[in-house]
């Protein structure tokens, strides 16, 4: 018995309902496997959308057949549960697979005459066709929930998916933190890198700098979202007001720089921390209060926040938590 490989795909819940489903393939494909004399080495099958090349099964196939050269057979039940680019079509043909497709009574080779080849070819083009409209489709329904104030993708930290009403709601857990990082950033004396420190002091996580921007830039926060570079109003409640927001873009233009750089420390740049040698650096609180801490730069130190007057009458905690480095 020659061996052979079955492929089974569905892309979404309605090709299920449709008659597209898995159970059914597979029975297809083992039927046709057994009249046919071939031994099913490898069962693959893939449940996802697949608008692109790089399905998980369909690649983990592809390494089988060139990890298995006397393998060299696919049965798939048609065209279009195999192919959803060119990619994938020209893959298998360099690879010189044989593809069986019993719904549509096709096999398809290097032997095949020209005639099965161009009509194999056609319905490549067609299922490619299929996937194209099917993103046009995507988008417009995107582009009409846009225009109704509804933000058609994944709301940003702060808020959450009401999957049963379909909404959008303030999330309490997280939206603490979102008016956090954005009082922070609008005060003026704060960097993104010690905004997201104190946001980890904080709140306990940590944003990338690269995130942290582009959700302070985000005008989702004050109720309007950017969907394909337009500006809508939308339906979900603002987290700040526009003021406020406005005030962060206003430090980000440069009209309002911040002032992080322009305090003079009494004592910035001569303590070192006696836990890990790291840097401690200064900040001002409460709009009054200088504090130093550990930049932590080599991990969680165990050193904690003190006031700068603390530091100066000695009643500073943990005493030897921090020297003076060796001046020449």
């Amino acid at each position: 018995m020659k061996p052979a490989v079955i492929y089974a795909r569905v892309s979404s819940k309605d090709q299920e309902r449709e008659g597209y489903s898995i159970p059914a393939q597979l029975k297809l494909l083992r039927e046709y496997a057994h009249a046919h004399e071939f031994e099913v080495a490898r069962e693959f099958v893939d449940v996802e959308t697949a608008k692109i090349s790089g399905r998980k099964q369909f690649g983990a196939m592809v390494r089988f057949f060139r990890e298995n050269r006397s393998c060299r057979t696919a049965i798939v039940e048609k065209t279009d549960r195999l192919y959803r680019n060119f990619r994938d079509c020209v893959t298998l043909e360099d690879l010189e697979i044989e593809i069986h497709l019993p719904k549509e009574g096709q096999i398809i080779g290097k032997d095949s005459k020209s005639q099965a080849k161009l009509v194999h070819g056609i319905q490549v083009v067609i299922a490619r066709n299929y996937i194209e409209n099917l993103r046009e489709e995507v988008r417009k329904g995107m582009r009409e929930k846009a225009e109704q104030g509804i933000y058609p993708s994944r709301p940003p930290l702060g808020y959450s998916n009401n999957k049963l009403e379909h909404t959008i709601e303030i999330d309490s857990r997280k939206a603490p933190l979102a008016r956090r990082m954005f009082e922070l950033y609008a005060s003026g004396r704060h960097s993104l890198a010690n905004v997201r420190n104190v946001l980890k002091t904080e709140f306990g996580q940590l944003l990338a700098k690269g995130y942290l921007e582009r959700l302070l830039k985000s005008p989702f926060y004050k109720g309007q979202f950017i969907w394909e570079d337009k500006l809508y109003n939308g339906t979900h409640a603002p987290l700040l007001s526009a003021e406020l927001f406005e005030q962060v873009q206003s430090v980000f233009r440069g009209h309002n720089k911040p002032k992080y750089r322009s305090h003079d420390f009494a004592f910035s740049g001569l303590l070192r921390c006696a836990y890990d040698n790291c840097t401690v650096t200064a900040e001002i609180k409460k709009n009054r209060y200088t504090y130093y801490h550990c930049t932590g730069y080599r991990g969680k130190c165990e050193l904690p926040y003190f006031r700068e007057e603390n530091l100066v009458t000695g009643s500073a905690p943990s005493y030897g938590t921090f020297t003076f480095p060796t001046m020449c």
